[in-house]
């Protein structure tokens, strides 16, 4: 049986960002609630809140469609703008 390239491809994509979203979720959730606020960011709740809805509409939509693809910006923002400023704080 052969493997359809282009297939295994968006199946591995598809786990990886997954993966890029429990993380984001992981990651929100060891940081301390007053880091948040220190650094002038959203508070802890609501990143938890957003990156966990990121992951279960990410499970339910996949990568394409407008769900998915705010559900990736959503992850990207709190690993490319959130997480360095908690970091630094």
């Amino acid at each position: 049986m052969l493997l359809n390239p282009a297939g295994l491809l968006l199946t591995l994509l598809t786990f990886f960002v997954l993966a890029l979203k429990v993380f984001a979720f992981a990651d929100a959730l060891s940081r301390p609630a007053a880091a948040y606020v220190a650094m002038g960011k959203l508070t802890k709740p609501a990143w938890l809140a957003i990156l966990g809805l990121s992951v279960l509409l990410g499970l339910v939509t996949g990568l394409f469609g407008l769900f998915g693809i705010v559900t990736i910006v959503a992850a990207v923002v709190y690993l490319v703008d959130v997480r360095p400023a908690l970091r630094s704080g």
